[in-house]
């Protein structure tokens, strides 16, 4: 029983390398700037390119930023909280499902231990040693199973906080100039700022992913450019319109 011993051990005491990207706040602070920054940025040029004064920049610019934190909190939260509640309503029934039927449980664990290419006397060995412990057990069948780390399950609060602050500071950037000047070098400056964090944003991102910077960088600025252009083209469109 020496190596299904060693098995178990391992499952309950392996230590985890690789990034917790189950548990959402790392996620939802990455997609939270981002999309702070675009809608953002997007906004105070479509306003700007109307041509208004200052003040109504500034307003749009606010309001776009704690309207879009509070709707990005809170559907982080809500998102997130049912994720959690379902894989908890699976993870509780595979926990009666152990209790009730272990030799069912076992057999399961069997097949897919055979189809992984395990002999069956092995197979049958780890799957006894692991059904042994029933928090082993519980752990074994959610990963096998469903794919989920019971322990990882993730913070609602903690991705909606981590959406919600990294939103409004992705908003506040490209607003800061126009605190300060206005008019076209107010929104140079928003175009600058928006477009050294898109390629910052996308450096980060590709941190994460493991891709090229310089191709995920250059597609995060390629987007944001590209909304912004627009709204800037709807505001002055609608702006020569409106005088």
């Amino acid at each position: 029983m020496a190596i299904a011993e060693r098995l178990a051990a391992a499952r309950r005491q392996r230590p985890e390398h690789h990034r917790d990207v189950q548990g959402g706040s790392a996620r939802a602070a990455v997609f939270g700037i981002s999309d702070g920054l675009l809608t953002n940025v997007s906004l105070i040029l479509g306003v700007a390119g109307a041509n208004p004064a200052p003040g109504v920049v500034r307003l749009a610019g606010l309001a776009g930023l704690v309207a879009g934190a509070f709707s990005m909190g809170t559907g982080e939260y809500v998102s997130m909280r049912a994720q959690t509640e379902l894989l908890q309503r699976e993870l509780d029934i595979e926990r009666e499902e152990i209790r009730r039927h272990p030799v069912s449980e076992r057999n399961e664990l069997v097949g897919m231990y055979i189809k992984r290419g395990l002999r069956r006397e092995v197979a049958e060995e780890v799957a006894t040693v692991l059904m042994r412990d029933p928090a082993v057990a519980l752990d074994t069948h959610s990963r096998e199973e469903l794919g989920v780390d019971p322990q990882s399950l993730g913070s609602p609060m903690g991705a909606a906080f981590s959406s919600f602050t990294t939103f409004s500071f992705g908003a506040l950037a490209p607003l800061l100039p126009w605190f300060f000047t206005s008019s076209t070098r107010a929104v140079v400056a928003s175009v600058l700022v928006g477009a050294l964090m898109s390629i910052a944003i996308g450096v980060v991102i590709a941190q994460f992913t493991g891709r090229s910077r310089v191709r995920t960088a250059t597609r995060q600025l390629l987007l944001a450019s590209v909304a912004a252009a627009v709204t800037f083209g709807v505001g002055r469109g609608i702006g020569v319109q409106a005088s």
